[in-house]
């Protein structure tokens, strides 16, 4: 491991006030989404959707690195170029989801752990080869009636500690993400319960196997009241519980946080995102940024349709949305900014 190269590519990943972009669907979800939009689910219209992402113009002034999937890291334009090189050459840094998904856990109804760690040194000097240079794995985490058990959250902590040490040997850094999902009518207090949870556990997993936390970036979930809560938060209440549970459970070493968005929609990912840096900006040890996917891509999506005639539209939408995002990012986003 050199630690001069992971901090040197978190720096890189940040600078200025950018972000993520998360455009690592798999290939279920991706056609999930168009099939909502009214999109041909294929192989060629999932291409020509990440080359209209990879392709906007002036996308590397909001976001410093986009996470891809195998398939993507593997396509090319229709004009023949490695979408790689093209990132590489707008100045962003890509990097590759490795997991192999959430799988029922065996014997905890209605729980999942990740997969992926078998074969996983070997696949990541593959994509390493390809270009990627920092990695994701993604642990779900639900609430519910008895739910978390202390086994899953273990289990699946006990799996990103190991994907991040496999990341770090090769000189990959780790994006680290345990979200604590949003379905459910669960209280914001609950949610910052379950949360301050999973980090305490995870961050004593990375202790366990010798993780350096200034070579890693952390991708949770904002805490958050259920979506099927009758709750209303306010922005400035949902920006206080995210921090105080963050302040309690993730050690100041770690350089970078990256929120997840979650489901929530773009409008609102982006307003607590600035409340939390305009209102606590003092008292953050860490970068706090965004890794959005749905947040930053779903008005691109819908203003796309499929259709040539509608991609420099959407790609006008997708960078106007990244920027929206670098603003909340410094504190400086406010509703006006949407008209």
């Amino acid at each position: 491991m050199n630690q001069q190269i992971l901090k040197d590519t978190i720096q890189q990943l940040f600078a200025g006030n950018k972000g993520l972009l998360a455009m690592d669907e798999s290939i279920e979800t991706c056609n999930k989404r168009f099939a909502a939009a009214g999109i041909p689910q294929n192989v060629e219209m999932r291409r020509k959707y990440r080359e209209l992402i990879v392709t906007t113009a002036g996308l590397n002034e909001s976001i410093g690195g986009a996470i891809l999937f195998d398939e993507t890291i593997r396509q090319q334009t229709k004009d023949g170029k490695p979408m790689v090189e093209v990132l590489i050459k707008a100045g962003i840094i890509p990097g590759i989801k490795v997991d192999l998904h959430a799988k029922p856990m065996a014997a905890f109804p209605n729980e999942k752990v990740t997969e992926g760690l078998d074969g996983l040194r070997e696949r990541l000097a593959e994509y390493k080869k390809l270009g990627a240079r920092f990695a994701k794995w993604r642990a779900v985490i639900t609430v519910g009636d008895g739910i978390p058990t202390t086994q899953c959250i273990t289990a699946n902590a006990h799996a990103l500690a190991r994907y991040a040490a496999l990341c770090q040997e090769a000189d990959i850094v780790p994006i680290v993400e345990p979200e604590v999902l949003m379905n459910g009518n669960h209280t914001i207090q609950k949610c910052f319960e379950v949360s301050e949870q999973v980090q305490k556990i995870l961050f004593y997993q990375l202790y366990k196997y010798r993780i350096n936390l200034e070579g890693i970036i952390l991708k949770p979930n904002m805490v958050m009241q259920g979506l099927e809560s009758t709750e209303k938060n306010s922005v400035d209440e949902v920006a206080g519980a995210t921090v105080n549970c963050l302040l309690e459970s993730v050690p100041a070493s770690v350089p970078a946080i990256a929120f997840l968005s979650g489901g929530q929609s773009p409008e609102a990912a982006s307003a607590h995102l600035n409340a939390i840096n305009k209102n606590f900006k003092n008292r953050l040890p860490w970068i706090v940024t965004f890794s959005f996917a749905r947040a930053i891509q779903q008005p691109a999506i819908e203003a796309w349709k499929g259709k040539d005639e509608n991609v420099k539209a959407a790609q006008q939408i997708l960078y106007k949305r990244a920027k929206l995002d670098a603003a909340a990012r410094s504190g400086e986003y406010s509703n006006d900014m949407e008209k």
